[in-house]
C-alpha cells in the first residue's frame, strides 16, 4: 500500500516552459557576452550550482569579471530577472497540482520533494505556495548530493519514515530519476501532463513506464491500490 509520494518539482508540479524564460542564453544576451564564453563557464560549474558548491550570484560575479564586463548593477539586473522568472513559474501551475496534493493530504499520505536545483531555485521553492504540502524535502543544492544519486532518494524515505516499496515516485524523466528510483523498489511513474514535443524540455515519454495523464490519476491509482 502506498503510505507516501515523492515528487520531483521541474516538469511534473511546474513547468518552466509555460512562462518566459531566463537560461544561459538569454542571460549572455543581457551581460553583453557571447553565447559561447558564457556557457563555457555556466556549464562547466552545473554539478557545483546543483550541489551546493557556488550561488547564482558568485558564478555570475565569476563569468562576469572573466570576460571584462562586470558591473553591481548589471549582475543585480540579472539576478533579479533569474529570480523572478522562476517564481513565475509558479504562476502556471496545471489546474489539478494543488487538488491533487490536498486529496494526498485528506487521504493521509505523506509528501515528499526531491529536486535538483541551483541556489536560487532551492530560495524560490521554499517561498512558493506549493511548499508547505511537503513532508521531507530534499533539495540538491542544500543537500550536496544530486539526483540520480540513490543517497538522495534514501534521505528523503528515511525522513517520511516509511520503506521504498511503500513509496510512488513521480517524475517527468529528466536526471534518470525514474531508473533511480525503482532501482531502490519504489513504485513508479512518469508524469506526462507538462510534457511537450518540439521544445528543450529535459524528458519526454519513456516507453518502460507507466504515464499518469494528468496530476488528479494519483489518487484515482491510490485508489485503485487499496481495493486489491
Amino acid at each position: 500500500m502506498i503510505k507516501a509520494v515523492i515528487f520531483d518539482m521541474y516538469e511534473t508540479l511546474i513547468t518552466l516552459f509555460d512562462s518566459p524564460l531566463y537560461f544561459g542564453t538569454q542571460m549572455a544576451s543581457d551581460a553583453g557576452i557571447a553565447e559561447e564564453r558564457f556557457q563555457e563557464t555556466w556549464r562547466a560549474e552545473e554539478k557545483n550550482r546543483t550541489t551546493g558548491k557556488i550561488t547564482l550570484e558568485e558564478l555570475l560575479e565569476k563569468i562576469l569579471r572573466e570576460n571584462n564586463c562586470f558591473s553591481e548593477e548589471k549582475m543585480n539586473y540579472i539576478l533579479k530577472k533569474r529570480i523572478w522568472c522562476k517564481e513565475e513559474a509558479f504562476e502556471h501551475l496545471h489546474i489539478e497540482i494543488i487538488p491533487m496534493l490536498r486529496a494526498l493530504k485528506k487521504k493521509g499520505i505523506m509528501i515528499g520533494l526531491i529536486n535538483n536545483c541551483f541556489s536560487e531555485e532551492s530560495t524560490v521553492i521554499k517561498k512558493s505556495i506549493l511548499y508547505p504540502f511537503f513532508d521531507a524535502v530534499c533539495l540538491s543544492f542544500d543537500e550536496g548530493i544530486q539526483k540520480p544519486d540513490p543517497a538522495i532518494f534514501e534521505r528523503c524515505i528515511e525522513r517520511l519514515g516509511v520503506e521504498a516499496d511503500a513509496c510512488l515516485y513521480v517524475g517527468d524523466g529528466g536526471s534518470n530519476e525514474l531508473e533511480a528510483a525503482q532501482r531502490l523498489g519504489m513504485q513508479v511513474v512518469q508524469a506526462v501532463w507538462y510534457l511537450k514535443e518540439g521544445i528543450n524540455q529535459p524528458a519526454q515519454r519513456k516507453t518502460d513506464f507507466e504515464h499518469i495523464e494528468k496530476p488528479m490519476d494519483i489518487i484515482e491509482l491510490i485508489k485503485k491500490q487499496c481495493l486489491v
